[in-house]
């Protein structure tokens, strides 16, 4: 199965594209990755989702908004239909829907997060600065929907290409706890966020990850090398979405718990399979 892994932005440029990882999982589960590469705009971004299957690949942006918002705002309550109004908006239309409601609401409840969200401690798609995942949320979910692709949990088809959506920070997590492993500012870079990258990529080559995700690695040396000295962190990214995909193929209902919210989507990860959280 042909496996990619997605480490997205919202305005993707040449200074700083969509970086991406390819890989194809074999009967063994071992992901033999074969190479990463850039996607330097959204049509570009659009013409990869278009790729003939069999794939699956997982994007690390959220392909939902959480429950209470579409339901207080009005939208549609089945995720293709509230994602086609939100597509026929601009996106400054969208971000100033998103603060007038936020200015109604009292404080801890003005970015609201999804289940998913809560179990993963990830931010709320709401967010538009800082880190802006309401924003990656705007350009991406709705060419998701355009592609005609199979998006789970949102829009299931028959498609053969799978979209998941991953969350890397809780692969790096698992290894490196809270510490730094990258810096978009390479004159910033820091010797500690260098050695966090050689510790975790050990980690993602050793037991360790068969263990946790099922999956072993196949990774070169040449590319292994350029993901320890690319200071962004943006290839690694991509290799942890790689990692949740094939993890994820492994799984029965591709590891999204039966109970989840269709409307707001569910981050795969071994992580979020069990039932420790509450709202």
């Amino acid at each position: 199965m042909k496996i990619y892994g997605l480490d997205f932005t919202s305005a993707p440029g040449r200074q700083k594209p969509i970086t991406g990882i390819e890989g194809t999982l074999k009967d063994n589960n071992t992901l033999h990755l074969q190479r990463d590469f850039k996607i330097a705009s959204l049509n570009e971004f659009e013409v990869f989702l278009k790729r003939r299957g069999p794939w699956i690949a997982g994007f690390d942006f959220p392909f939902g908004q959480p429950r209470p918002l579409i339901e207080n705002l009005g939208w549609p309550t089945a995720w293709a239909d509230y994602i086609t109004q939100i597509a026929a908006m601009s996106q400054r239309e969208f971000e100033e829907m998103i603060a007038a409601y936020r200015q109604t609401q009292p404080a801890g409840h003005k970015h609201l997060k999804r289940t998913t969200d809560i179990k993963a401690k990830a931010q709320s798609p709401m967010m538009l600065h800082g880190v802006p995942v309401g924003k990656m949320f705007f350009k991406g979910a709705p060419r998701l929907l355009r592609a005609g692709i199979n998006i789970l949990p949102c829009r299931p088809t028959h498609d053969d290409r799978i979209a998941l959506e991953t969350y890397p920070a809780l692969v790096a997590r698992k290894w490196l706890n809270k510490r730094s492993y990258k810096n978009d500012s390479p004159r910033k870079q820091t010797i500690d966020q260098e050695a966090a990258r050689r510790d975790l990529v050990a980690a993602l080559r050793s037991e360790a990850l068969k263990q946790r995700y099922n999956i072993a690695l196949n990774l070169s040396d040449g590319l292994t090398h350029h993901l320890l000295q690319d200071p962004s962190g943006d290839s690694l990214d991509a290799l942890l979405c790689a990692i949740q995909a094939a993890w994820a193929c492994t799984q029965q209902n591709y590891g999204i718990p039966a109970t989840c919210d269709p409307l707001e989507g569910w981050i795969v990860d071994p992580e979020m399979t069990t039932q420790s959280y509450s709202k």
